[in-house]
């Protein structure tokens, strides 16, 4: 009798292993993200594997499931200057400095130029290699307030509507824009298009950069003005694992400084897989990332996008 019932328990068990294993799968996350690794000097970036990382998603630890340089033409770039049409038209003294940074990227990196224009990124052309042709496609900001609506809407729009379909690229916007919302003009860490921005452009993988240069308007020249955009600025880039350039609250007098930064950054940079638990649905979370290593600076997003391990991305 007793052995009856034993072997009737084993049998009940050994029945519920597989739901036990398939809830366990379906509480499976899978995620990627961009991280910058730079060392004291451009030589000095020590080697890192997957064992001197440790991450958290949600406050909770993941499993760190990749861990890989991204060097060209191994790993497609694709790279999009998102430049705002209502900034002052001096601008245009900056573009040869754009042209030539262009035409120095990978001979394989495909990039394109946008404007900002009422709410959406109006492209000038195709996503290119041919980086020469992009030259052409600059032209002096149209320069009246307000013409851009607000710079995260363009962001959200360029972030739902990239030109490419490849999801193994690397995909980096560099934003030229005093980051001022023209819809919410007082700085508020919770500006709900800001949040949309942020969230629309973790959804689709990209990384921002922003350089800031004023926009035409009276209130664009306000110091109160400067402040919001720069921490709206900073808020975005940090989010999606890029940083902001500025200089003081003016205009740089050239971008050569933060395009020589951009470029050894591009040169450093993984790609971080990870599993983390999730609820089911794709979702953005939190990303804390911590890295065994001596003498080096990471830039990792703040935020990640995390799909159903069944969904893939």
């Amino acid at each position: 009798m007793k052995l009856s019932r034993s072997l009737a328990i084993l049998a009940a068990a050994v029945m519920l292993l597989p739901l036990t294993f398939l809830g366990q799968s379906e509480n499976q996350g899978q995620g990627r993200a961009i991280v910058t690794v730079l060392g004291k000097s451009a030589e000095s970036t020590p080697a890192i594997t997957q064992q001197d990382i440790k991450v958290q998603v949600d406050g909770k630890y993941a499993t760190v499931t990749g861990w890989d340089r991204l060097q060209s033409p191994q790993t497609p770039l694709e790279l999009v200057f998102l430049i705002d049409d209502s900034a002052r038209t001096s601008l245009s003294r900056q573009f040869n400095e754009v042209a030539n940074y262009l035409q120095a990227l990978p001979p394989d990196a495909k990039a394109g130029i946008a404007y900002m224009l009422n709410g959406r990124a109006d492209f000038a052309g195709p996503l290119t290699a041919d980086h020469a042709r992009l030259a052409h496609e600059l032209h002096i900001p149209v320069g009246a307030p307000g013409e851009n609506a607000s710079p995260y809407f363009c962001l959200s729009d360029l972030a739902k509507r990239w030109p490419s379909q490849d999801r193994s690229a690397r995909r980096i916007v560099v934003m030229i824009t005093d980051g001022v919302d023209n819809y919410e003009r007082r700085y508020d860490p919770q500006d709900p298009y800001v949040q949309a921005a942020i969230t629309d452009s973790v959804r689709a993988g990209l990384v921002v950069y922003s350089i800031y240069w004023r926009d035409e308007g009276r209130f664009d020249r306000s110091t109160y003005a400067n402040n919001s955009g720069q921490n709206l600025l900073s808020q975005l880039t940090q989010a999606t694992g890029g940083i902001p350039y500025w200089q003081g609250f003016g205009n740089p007098v050239t971008f050569q400084p933060f395009f020589d930064d951009l470029n050894r950054r591009l040169q450093n940079q993984y790609e971080l897989g990870f599993a983390a638990k999730s609820n089911g649905k794709p979702q953005t979370e939190t990303l804390r990332l911590k890295i065994s290593a001596p003498s080096i600076k990471v830039t990792a997003p703040e935020q990640v996008f995390v799909a159903p391990a069944s969904a893939g991305q």
